[in-house]
């Protein structure tokens, strides 16, 4: 929750610049511990009051308290007990100036909030809440962003191209469904898990993949996002360690995050993986990715994120490109696409297949996909790049021209772009 301390000490007049050495090393481990905590203190308070809204502000105010007070006083040694306690106390001042929050008061006066450890921890029950099925998969990823995360709906907006007031719209909806369908605040029971679960890791997947490389004009990755969702995936994997996908979609996400600072030159421009400079990666990540895979693996029941981090490791193990193993890579999509049929998988396939059976036989396999991903920029980058290479350049120039019509992504756009000139 890098966000906090720039939102909250702005709003108290104590601007960034300012900050010495020192204070800018509180800020940091003020942050550090914002991260491991927001997410712990709204759960516990949604479960104490059922009541998303009153759960946010005590939230807030409590760390407000702690951004006013650590930098002079100093981190105290149960950060997450400091904060637990300041957000009863608020909670209790507010709840005693209203008489509609009679009973709840006294349940809180009666709770001291410490977790129920025969279900774990209220984090992963809040992710199950915001993840439930009744509410649409853009609900689902706002209110957890909100609730789990801590962004603001600002941030929220920003990161997935929507009006800010839909954002707004779209949390508020959601909450009052929770109340109004009486959604339980819980982790689902056995017969119900793995239909929840899909909902809770496609969440994930889908909030990872717009901080790895942004649908946005305004930065090509969010690194923010991108992080928050390995820190989720690693909550739910630590939670539930028993579960091969979450382990399976951890993996992924550490494989690609390995090799991140590859992706990108100093002047921001994409570099594809033919020309990274592999010196970059961050090997002992791509160990701990490939060792949670194998972990996985173990448990012997396959899934998408498992064969999709497999893949990961394929490209993460090639010491030079040439090294690629791609007719398991091959394969390996084979097995995806039996496990459901995908046009992106298919089209990523074809890459691929362009490798082992040459770039005919690939672009033909891509032409058919042209009704359903016609307004999808990969689709057109990917033909021009396999037109190109069988000698078509007018044709590949034309392709390029259809994705960068398609593209906002402001690397994808400069490398498109640099290609229509070379």
């Amino acid at each position: 929750m890098a966000g906090w301390w720039h939102r909250r000490g702005a709003a108290r007049g104590r601007p960034r610049e300012r900050l010495t050495t020192t204070q800018s090393a509180t800020d940091a481990a003020v942050t550090a511990v914002f991260r491991e905590e927001a997410g712990r203190l709204t759960a516990a308070l949604v479960r104490a009051l059922g009541d998303f809204d009153l759960a946010e502000e005590v939230v807030q105010d409590s760390l407000v308290a702690a951004l006013e007070k650590w930098p002079e006083q100093g981190i105290p040694e149960k950060p997450g007990a400091w904060l637990m306690t300041t957000a009863r106390r608020r909670a209790i001042d507010i709840l005693r100036r209203d008489t509609r929050y009679r009973e709840k008061l006294a349940l809180l006066e009666r709770s001291d909030m410490r977790p129920d450890r025969a279900e774990a921890d209220d984090r992963l029950r809040l992710i199950f809440t915001c993840c439930h099925p009744a509410l649409s998969p853009e609900a689902q990823v706002a209110l957890t962003l909100r609730a789990v995360v801590g962004f603001t709906t600002a941030e929220i907006a920003s990161a997935f191209l929507v009006a800010e007031a839909t954002v707004a719209q779209r949390i508020v909806r959601a909450k009052k469904k929770i109340v109004d369908a009486r959604i339980p605040y819980r982790v689902p029971e056995d017969g119900e898990l793995a239909a929840r679960l899909d909902g809770v890791l496609s969440v994930l997947y889908l909030m990872f993949n717009e901080g790895y490389l942004s649908r946005g004009a305004q930065a090509a990755m969010r690194r923010d996002i991108a992080d928050d969702a390995v820190w989720l995936t690693s909550l739910v994997a630590t939670l539930m360690p028993d579960q091969p996908e979450v382990l399976g979609l951890l993996a992924l996400m550490k494989l690609n995050v390995a090799r991140s600072t590859a992706r990108f030159d100093a002047a921001g421009d994409m570099v594809l993986l033919p020309d990274q400079d592999r010196s970059l990666w961050d090997q002992a990540a791509i160990a701990e990715g490939v060792a949670i895979l194998e972990r996985a693996g173990a448990m012997r029941s396959t899934g998408p994120y498992q064969i999709q981090a497999a893949i990961a490791a394929l490209h993460s193990g090639a010491r030079f490109w040439e090294e690629t193993d791609w007719p398991q890579i091959v394969l390996l999509y084979d097995a995806l696409l039996r496990m459901g049929d995908s046009p992106v998988v298919r089209l990523n396939r074809a890459v691929a297949l362009s490798h082992v059976a040459g770039p005919e036989v690939a672009l033909g396999e891509v032409n058919d996909l042209a009704l359903v991903l016609s307004g999808y920029h990969l689709y057109h980058s990917t033909r021009g790049e396999l037109l190109e290479q069988i000698g078509e350049p007018v044709l590949a120039r034309e392709a390029r021209r259809q994705a960068l019509d398609l593209c906002q992504n402001p690397a994808e756009r400069s490398l498109l772009e640099r290609k229509l000139r070379g």
